[in-house]
């Protein structure tokens, strides 16, 4: 699987540790920056992976910034992105199974370290029910 990933400077060190559990899981990354701790600004980086989702040249995107809160509030301004910011494995679950989520959003300085691996984990490999929800889903 082809998985976009993304970060500002405050969330560079976990987006290499999210990219190196992606590879030794046999997935592809494809990394839209930030490259180094540098000052920079997240929509900028949320908007590439964004579209890389939007015409699917990734299946998911991951988008990491201090809180994840910026991330998402970006990514959730694209039409064809389904965001949603998790802090566990079972929100992860969740906003795949009931909210058809297309991009992970997470916060480095809130998100336990030792969680993380799990929580992408479970995010990409979670199926949406459809069903009820997808009624829900056609209302955005």
């Amino acid at each position: 699987m082809i998985v976009g990933i993304a970060s500002d400077h405050g969330g560079y060190t976990l987006k290499e540790q999210i990219s190196k559990f992606l590879n030794r899981k046999d997935h592809t990354v494809k990394d839209f920056g930030a490259y180094s701790i540098t000052s920079c600004d997240y929509p900028d980086y949320a908007n590439l992976v964004c579209d890389a989702v939007e015409h699917n040249e990734v299946k998911y995107g991951i988008l990491i910034c201090g809180t994840g809160i910026g991330m998402s509030m970006v990514a959730n301004r694209n039409p064809a992105i389904r965001a949603g910011l998790c802090k566990d494995n079972e929100t992860a679950l969740l906003t795949r199974q009931h909210n058809n989520a297309n991009v992970l959003c997470l916060g480095a300085r809130v998100t336990n370290p030792s969680l993380v691996n799990n929580i992408v984990e479970t995010f990409i490999n979670a199926e949406f029910e459809g069903g009820r929800h997808e009624k829900r889903i056609k209302k955005f």
